[in-house]
């Protein structure tokens, strides 16, 4: 798969390269899944994704697989061993919200059903499929990540600015932004 074309975004790094290739932009409805990705994402505010990526394992490891459960249970001495684990980034806001939201994250659940259902009802539970011809025209953020953004602000969740959820709803595959030209495009356009 050498000779084929991927958004530039993913480069060569092969970690990189299989994300692009398996998880960006395919459409994700499993609670837990979108919990992990909402943390992850977080994480990565001021950083590169492959960053939080290299890190995803570690991440995994200490908040319990993202058991938002269990997570939301964790208590101020749990959360300053957890700073001092290496394998992630050590952030203590960013480790705070990610407790804080599995808070907000099983409130909504109890009230809307799942999380998911919540999230895909911004595109009725459709993806948008967009055509962009060069990454240049990908915007960082849209009309629907702001809505999104202004809401779940209002629900207490942390760290959801709308160019984070712009990429949680790109790596959830409620929009689909792999460009064209990219083998994934029309891959993830059939996965409705």
């Amino acid at each position: 798969m050498n000779n084929i074309f991927r958004c530039p975004w993913c480069g060569e790094d092969p970690l990189y390269v299989d994300y692009h290739d398996r998880e960006w932009g395919v459409p994700l409805k499993d609670d837990r899944a979108l919990f992990e990705l909402l943390c992850l994402e977080g994480a990565q505010a001021g950083l590169s994704w492959i960053t939080v990526l290299k890190k995803r394992e570690a991440y995994r490891r200490v908040f319990d697989r993202f058991d938002p459960g269990a997570v939301a249970r964790y208590d101020q001495r749990r959360i300053d061993e957890i700073l001092t684990d290496q394998g992630i980034i050590r952030n203590r806001l960013k480790v705070r919200s990610v407790v804080e939201n599995a808070r907000v994250f099983l409130d909504l659940q109890e009230r809307e059903g799942s999380f998911s259902e919540y999230l895909w009802g911004f595109v009725d539970g459709k993806t948008i499929v967009n055509r962009w011809k060069s990454i240049s025209q990908v915007p960082p953020e849209t009309d629907l990540s702001r809505r999104i953004s202004m809401d779940m602000k209002k629900k207490g969740f942390r760290f959801v600015g709308p160019v984070i959820i712009y990429s949680l709803i790109q790596s959830a595959g409620l929009v689909n932004d792999h460009l064209v030209g990219c083998f994934r495009h029309d891959e993830c356009s059939k996965m409705q």
